[in-house]
């Protein structure tokens, strides 16, 4: 009895880890038949799961009665050790390179082969934020994915180069023309994108440096227009911010 309810309880634990991974950044709002048809869920058992997930903060309902990931999970994530700290960490001198530039400033991190928008520090009168804390974009649209990419290990490099989606028309598609750039990105020590994963934005972004000299971050910002942030101007407060940051996580490591 003790064994069949063990088994009862894995099964609906993973059924409810297979209806929250039915989300993923291309869709981050779904019904209950696409969650069903996505997760291998039973409509009714969905509905169900949807339901308790949603009452515990998981998921939430939007005004056309769809589903999103609730701001619980958010919150959970952002206590993960290694984004904590480097969260922590990071901001102070985010808010430097805001006061020295004018210009949004971005944390990102590599994520199943994503970038993961970890951190975003704004002021005033930069407009209306192109990706949001917790989203993940392609590598090869956003200068910091640009950077997490021409680091990255080998199996990350193969899996972005087979989905070099377009995003905008300014989008790198060719394979070869991106190989290039990541080659440019390790020779000069930065990366820049214009208008390549939104139109009118475009960013500046350079590698945060861990112990080894191994890329744990990028640090970019992202300007207003089809120019990116001035290179003479904007890259020396990203790189060392970027030097600090590396050498905090370093010294409280």
């Amino acid at each position: 009895m003790a064994g069949h309810t063990k088994a009862a309880g894995k099964s609906v634990t993973s059924r409810a880890l297979n209806v929250l991974g039915a989300f993923d950044q291309e869709n981050p709002v779904l019904g209950l038949s696409e969650i069903a048809r996505r997760s291998g869920t039973p409509v009714a058992t969905c509905h169900r799961l949807l339901g308790e997930l949603t009452e515990w903060g998981a998921l939430a309902k939007t005004t056309d009665g769809r589903y999103q990931i609730g701001y619980r999970l958010w919150t959970l994530g952002m206590l993960a050790p290694v984004q904590k700290g480097l969260r922590e960490v990071a901001a102070p001198y985010m808010h430097d390179v805001l006061f020295a530039t004018r210009h949004v400033v971005n944390l990102f991190v590599l994520e199943d082969a994503r970038a993961l928008l970890l951190e975003r520090i704004a002021g005033t009168a930069v407009g209306q934020p192109v990706a949001r804390v917790g989203e993940r974009l392609l590598l090869h649209t956003s200068a910091g994915g640009k950077v997490l990419l021409a680091y990255a290990p080998v199996s990350v490099l193969e899996q972005a180069f087979a989905e070099l989606k377009q995003e905008t028309r300014h989008s790198i598609t060719d394979p070869a023309r991106l190989q290039r750039e990541i080659v440019k990105i390790r020779e000069q020590g930065y990366a820049t994108t214009v208008e390549e994963h939104a139109l009118g934005t475009s960013g500046l972004a350079v590698p945060v440096f861990g112990a080894g000299g191994r890329v744990i971050a990028a640090l970019g910002a992202v300007g207003i227009g089809a120019t990116p942030p001035p290179v003479a101007r904007t890259l020396p407060a990203l790189q060392v911010a970027a030097k600090a940051i590396g050498r905090t996580l370093g010294a409280t490591g």
